[in-house]
């Protein structure tokens, strides 16, 4: 097993992560946004100056919501679902997902912060080759020390592979499966430490429109059963299923919408 550094800072009411599983939905105190960006502003040096990637950003999502974050290329949506999975860090304002403060926490912190409490699917689907399906999800239990025995974890890896709707291919090697099956692996492998929310970067864009789809129904189903995503899309028709857009364009938020959630009828996932 991975053990990973575990520590109290970065905690707004003093209660770390500390080894303890991530605060459930339910437990996020009602009204207060799960996720809470202030004044974020990200910078990076270049042969030609200073490149401000984000200007200024303030965000709030509630536990359970589906939101979509979306504009042109290089407007700085990829970056911003970066600040908010730890993955970069903000050149200056504050990040707090539940009661952690991600902006202040060191880079050990952060690793083991972001193992237990984020979910994160990538649009080229991130699986290790020499791993099985069951194995690349059973991977993040690993590291996070969260499920014990590897039958455990081997349990509920299939469990989650069966909510995508690839238990069946539970043994097989990536390269075995389609894109489509990948990215469901993917998806498994993000829920696998029963994260605070999942962060999406363009999870359909390297799919056809059929399978992004079919992916598409699965993140559907997953808000349904009170998960919050935040999704970055370039895709109109995907985003306008979504309950909220966030526009995005020359590194400031232009655009909130809130609109009624349009659905297809059928369902074939």
């Amino acid at each position: 097993m991975f053990r990973l550094f575990s520590s109290n800072n970065g905690s707004r009411n003093g209660n770390g992560h500390n080894g303890q599983p991530p605060v459930a939905q339910g437990d996020i105190l009602r009204g207060r946004p799960l996720i809470d960006l202030s004044a974020v502003e990200k910078a990076y040096r270049t042969p030609a100056g200073d490149f401000l990637a984000l200007k200024g950003i303030d965000l709030r999502v509630k536990a359970g919501e589906f939101v979509a974050v979306a504009g042109k290329s290089g407007a700085g949506k990829s970056t911003l679902i970066n600040m908010l999975t730890g993955i970069d860090r903000p050149t200056s304002g504050e990040i707090w997902v539940g009661s952690h403060a991600v902006h202040e926490m060191s880079e050990d912190e952060i690793a083991a912060w972001r193992g237990r409490n984020v979910g994160v699917v990538f649009q080229f689907f991130q699986l290790l080759p020499m791993l099985t399906c069951a194995q690349n999800v059973m991977l993040p239990m690993d590291f996070a020390n969260r499920y014990g025995s590897t039958k455990e974890m081997r349990e509920r890896a299939l469990h989650l592979l069966d909510q995508v709707g690839i238990a069946g291919h539970a043994d097989k090697l990536p390269s075995a499966v389609s894109g489509g099956q990948r990215q469901r692996v993917a998806i498994a492998r993000a829920l696998a430490n029963d994260p605070m929310f999942l962060a999406a970067d363009e999870p359909t864009g390297n799919l056809d429109s059929k399978t992004a789809d079919a992916v598409f129904r699965i993140f559907e189903d997953l808000v349904d059963q009170g998960r919050t995503i935040v999704m970055v899309t370039h895709d109109r028709d995907l985003a306008s299923r979504v309950g909220r857009v966030v526009h995005i364009a020359d590194g400031r938020i232009e655009g909130d919408v809130h609109a009624p959630v349009r659905r297809r009828e059928a369902r074939h996932v």
